[in-house]
């Protein structure tokens, strides 16, 4: 059953994407705001067929930053699902992405239009520098900023890997940090199984401005990892009972 919904999930992810993507392109000529409004839709939609069709759905724990505020948000990366997602929870996001993901045809166009930050991760303190002042930027519209601080996917149970990008951003922006950890690769699968379950997405306590950055470093770490652990361990434990309550 999880392999026919999950089918029927990648037909319907498909569909909206490609006509959205390709019904949308005249909005570029339109202003920022009218792209980033298509953008929340098109995740909108996306999250709508994973509830209803792949039987999965999402919780929302902690303070989540209020629209339109000054934020930086550091989150776990296990999967595509929360790229979606966090375009969905937010009104209007910076995110820092892969510069590689602006030569997508289509996607590229759209995160440019967006105001994505791209990094080049092969520039060393140039790329930081020229983030750095693209979040500035995005802060100054009240667009929250939020980067994956391991710069890339990582599978449970791998070793955490932080890179120095997230502490260089969050000296340089002198704004609390809001460590976000997730569970999503119970559930999100590679490119194609969708188990039915519970996303969580825990917006943890913030972590004050002016730490050194060793001291911030060690705290990001501790918290998104600590939580991200106890999420996975509670979901397995729920979704274990609700199996044996099945059988």
């Amino acid at each position: 059953m999880v392999f026919v919904r999950s089918a029927l999930f990648l037909l319907w992810f498909i569909v909206i994407s490609v006509v959205m993507n390709v019904g949308c392109l005249p909005l570029l000529l339109f202003p920022r705001r009218a792209v980033v409004d298509a953008g929340r839709l098109w995740a909108r939609l996306i999250l709508w067929g994973l509830k209803w069709i792949a039987g999965l759905r999402f919780e929302i724990r902690g303070v989540r930053p209020k629209p339109f505020t000054r934020a930086f948000i550091a989150a776990k990366h296990f999967s595509t699902w929360e790229t979606i997602a966090f375009m969905a929870l937010h009104p209007d996001l910076a995110v820092v992405i892969k510069r590689e993901l602006l030569y997508v045809p289509l996607y590229g166009w759209y995160c440019l239009k967006m105001g994505m930050i791209p990094i080049d991760r092969g520039s060393g303190a140039k790329a930081i520098r020229i983030v750095l002042a693209a979040a500035k930027r995005a802060i100054g519209q009240e667009r929250p900023v939020i980067i994956f601080p391991e710069g890339t996917r990582k599978k449970i149970g791998d070793s955490a890997d932080y890179k120095p990008g997230v502490a260089a951003l969050y000296a340089g922006l002198g704004l609390p940090c809001v460590p976000v950890a997730l569970n999503s690769s119970l559930y999100w699968d590679g490119w194609f199984i969708r188990r039915p379950g519970t996303i969580v997405v825990e917006y943890r306590e913030h972590i004050p401005p002016g730490l050194p950055r060793k001291a911030f470093m060690e705290a990001l770490e501790t918290s998104i990892e600590e939580a991200s652990n106890r999420l996975i361990a509670e979901a397995r434990t729920v979704d274990s009972a609700w199996n044996k309550e099945r059988a």
